[in-house]
């Protein structure tokens, strides 16, 4: 099973994170396919991990989180297991992510205001897990989290590959 996701797997993924709500039908419709072709699809996808999930995405600062900050993590050895439970116990802790050089982890971090960033780090660092952290408060977000120009792309690749290929 390839890895790969082809032209029309990109266009299905483009349609439903333009319109999240729209039924399988429609898609059908948008796309030129069969029902049975976009159920198949979408199977397929989540099987692979390629989609992971139809939630509604959350903007934590239209919740009253005006903080947002990146967090680099020094662990103490061999304490890993330990100080992802501590990040998971905090709500405020979007994700966490281990990370190559001088520090161990990198976690993206919500907070209504720097006495809260402040509370949340002692927290963290309550933890024999965790020897050190340095925080980086955003000023700006400048591009988004975002996938659908890397699908895009990989839709693309996949065409003009398909029509490389002598019939």
């Amino acid at each position: 099973m390839s890895n790969e996701i082809d032209e029309l797997d990109a266009r299905l993924i483009g349609t439903l994170r333009e319109n999240p709500r729209v039924g399988l039908l429609e898609v059908a419709r948008r796309l030129g396919v069969a029902r049975g072709t976009v159920q198949a699809r979408l199977s397929k996808l989540e099987q692979r991990g390629v989609i992971t999930g139809y939630g509604p995405e959350i903007e934590p600062a239209a919740m009253g989180y005006s903080i947002h900050a990146f967090v680099l993590m020094e662990l103490a050895q061999g304490r890993l297991s330990e100080a992802v439970r501590v990040l998971e116990s905090v709500p405020e802790v979007l994700e966490a992510d281990a990370i190559s050089g001088p520090q161990d982890l990198i976690c993206r971090v919500v907070a209504r205001d720097t006495e809260h960033l402040q509370e949340l780090i002692n927290r963290l660092l309550a933890s024999p897990a965790i020897r050190r952290a340095t925080s980086y408060i955003t000023l700006t977000r400048q591009v988004p989290p975002r996938t659908a120009p890397l699908v895009a792309a990989l839709g693309e690749r996949a065409a003009r590959m398909r029509r490389r290929k002598p019939a």
